[in-house]
């Protein structure tokens, strides 16, 4: 007999865990502001700094300022008496700023465009791009041919250039969180790409047919958008392991879903869904199904009593209330930062249910549910 998870009506567990966070955090910032003023955290400065010192064999005039210790002193890098601790130290921060420099990081909204300089650095494996207002990715984004991970979450971009179908050695792309609402074909040709997100959009509706051929993927999300079913193309990703698909306005799902024979994860929750078909069970590897139960009328029997040790988890979802305002991009927004809280529960949640040896026969009635 497989598990069967059903948990109803989530929002006081979510509740709990929200003031719980927030508690930690404020007692965390509290702590800290108390550190800082301490007179203790200076004493465990100084004597930091005086065992350092005494580790590389610098002489105690060297940290001493007037009689007291200098804790601003900046010989340590520089001077000692052990030449193979300096040694070590040295072939270790070699080795990072070598990983650092084919790493490109920016952040910060006083950021609205990428700057210049970057079209020089071509050699460039990795692009980390978050939390900034640029709005377009440059088309000499095509020189980067070494590029493998692009993590651009939590940006402003409105569209991908057609030129990113040059990265042929891109596996990561990460562009969660923008304002995208299409996506080109052109990106079909990233043939090593093995991880795609393209959650938090709230406008993509479908995807491109000449995505069926990455083939290499193992990892999709397209939560938090607008698609009305699953894409063509993501049915014929051979390899696909784990596909987040929460959040749009599937009715239905395709009778041939079962084609996804390599799929473990599959997130259905917050849509229309009314039933769950059958091809569901024909899925071998299929160990964690999540969907919303306030629509749903049929589940087969056979997915609760599943023999491969499936995990189903059928969520059910307290309406939330939307703010009336005028303008609709605050609503957009409000909404945005509600489905990154919401992934952020999911997440743990999964990742503990992942690690529970067993899963229980049933919970009690509890309500899920988020406002902001």
């Amino acid at each position: 007999m497989g598990h069967q998870v059903i948990i109803f009506d989530f929002s006081v567990i979510r509740g709990l865990w929200e003031t719980r966070v927030k508690k930690n955090k404020e007692r965390q910032r509290k702590e800290k502001e108390r550190l800082e003023k301490s007179a203790l955290e200076k004493i465990k400065q100084e004597w930091n700094l005086i065992l350092e010192c005494r580790k590389k064999g610098i002489p105690q005039s060297k940290y001493l300022k007037n009689g007291f210790v200098d804790i601003n002193e900046k010989n340590l890098d520089s001077y000692g008496k052990a030449p193979q601790l300096q040694k070590r130290h040295a072939l270790s921060d070699g080795v990072n700023k070598e990983q650092n420099k084919f790493i490109f990081q920016l952040s910060g909204e006083q950021w609205m465009e990428l700057p210049d300089s970057l079209k020089e650095q071509i050699y460039l494996k990795e692009w980390h791009v978050y939390n900034t207002l640029i709005q377009t990715i440059p088309a000499y984004i095509a020189l980067f041919q070494d590029l493998r991970v692009l993590e651009l979450p939590k940006n402003q971009i409105n569209h991908l250039p057609v030129e990113i179908g040059c990265l042929k050695n891109l596996k990561v792309l990460n562009v969660s969180f923008n304002n995208l609402k299409s996506v080109p074909p052109e990106l079909g040709d990233c043939e090593n790409l093995e991880k795609l997100d393209l959650s938090g959009n709230m406008e993509i509706a479908e995807l491109p047919f000449e995505l069926s051929n990455l083939k290499q993927l193992t990892f999709v999300d397209v939560s938090a958008n607008k698609f009305h079913s699953i894409p063509i193309c993501v049915l014929r990703m051979s390899n696909l392991q784990w596909l987040d698909i929460s959040s749009n306005n599937l009715k239905d799902l395709p009778e041939d879903i079962d084609r996804l024979d390599e799929l473990q994860t599959l997130l259905l929750q917050k849509n229309k869904l009314t039933y769950l078909p059958r091809a569901l069970v024909n899925m071998p590897k299929l160990s964690l199904l999540v969907v919303s139960g306030d629509d749903l009328v049929e589940i087969p029997t056979a997915i609760c009593e599943s023999t491969t040790g499936l995990k189903f988890v059928s969520l059910k979802d307290s309406p939330v209330e939307t703010i009336v305002c005028e303008d609709t991009e605050e609503i957009i927004e409000s909404e945005r930062e509600r489905e990154q809280v919401e992934k952020e529960f999911m997440k743990a949640y999964i990742e503990d249910l992942r690690e529970r040896e067993s899963t229980p026969s049933y919970t009690t009635k509890v309500l899920l549910s988020l406002q902001l």
